[in-house]
């Protein structure tokens, strides 16, 4: 195997609530820890991260020296959407790479045993990911018919001042989704070459938002290897923790 990484860096992290990719963990920033992860690999030749197009010189003063050192190329990703990042990206990959990975720039803690058991399987089949089986009840709801509920305690609004009370936003049930068969998908997301360059070129990319849904509109199998739970993506600021675990868990258990 031959692979070239490609790690979309590009978004603004705006729900989590500051420049995230930036943020010290365990003493390194997310980014340097996302793309350490697969420099180690022997099977990772190439990491390609694209950055955001409207603050490029910024982030090389950034980060350049450090993943320069890593072995990776920064190159202009998109402001607009994550597939058309990946798109940008894959313009750099070089044409001997076997395999194309995708890897979220905000998730810093992938598992080496869950990393072996993809790039194991990646081996075999033509398009593999991680996920983990969904244990929790599921419920779709209707957003369109979301309300605020207020406390009309007259009381509180005589000592408060009325309106004080932002209330509580509530959405209604549609229905209970059956959890069977379903996975939370995360990455690495490998891929044969040819295969996800076969689909940015004849897939409608809308509405995807990682590169599996994509290869599966061309009616291509993708398979699913165990993940890691602490393989977490850093999206609310509550995540934070969870990563800070991840990295304490396996420091100890070196």
């Amino acid at each position: 195997m031959i692979v070239t990484a490609i790690i979309p860096a590009a978004g603004s992290g705006s729900r989590f609530g500051d420049d995230k990719l930036a943020r010290s963990l365990g003493g390194r920033p997310v980014l340097v820890r996302a793309v350490e992860a697969l420099s180690r690999r022997d099977e990772v030749r190439d990491i390609i991260v694209a950055a955001p197009p409207n603050g490029m010189d910024e982030f090389r003063e950034r980060f350049g020296a450090v993943l320069g050192f890593l072995g990776a190329t920064i190159v202009q990703g998109s402001a607009v959407e994550r597939w058309d990042t990946v798109a940008h990206a894959m313009e750099f990959v070089p044409e001997d790479s076997s395999h194309i990975a995708v890897h979220d720039a905000a998730r810093p803690c992938p598992d080496e045993a869950m990393l072996d058991r993809l790039f194991g399987a990646a081996d075999h089949v033509s398009a593999v990911v991680p996920g983990i089986a969904v244990s929790s009840t599921l419920k779709a709801v209707n957003w369109d018919g979301a309300v605020t509920l207020r406390d009309e305690d007259v009381l509180a609004d005589s000592i408060l001042g009325e309106g004080s009370d932002p209330g509580i936003g509530a959405v209604p049930i549609v229905k209970t989704v059956d959890r069977v068969n379903l996975m939370l998908v995360q990455t690495p997301q490998i891929f044969d070459a040819q295969l996800l360059r076969r689909a940015y070129q004849e897939a409608d990319p809308a509405g995807c938002t990682d590169e599996a849904s994509l290869v599966e509109r061309l009616g291509e199998s993708v398979y699913v290897v165990e993940g890691d739970p602490l393989n977490v993506k850093l999206t609310h600021a509550a995540d934070w923790a969870l990563a800070e675990a991840a990295l304490a868990r396996r420091s100890s258990a070196k």
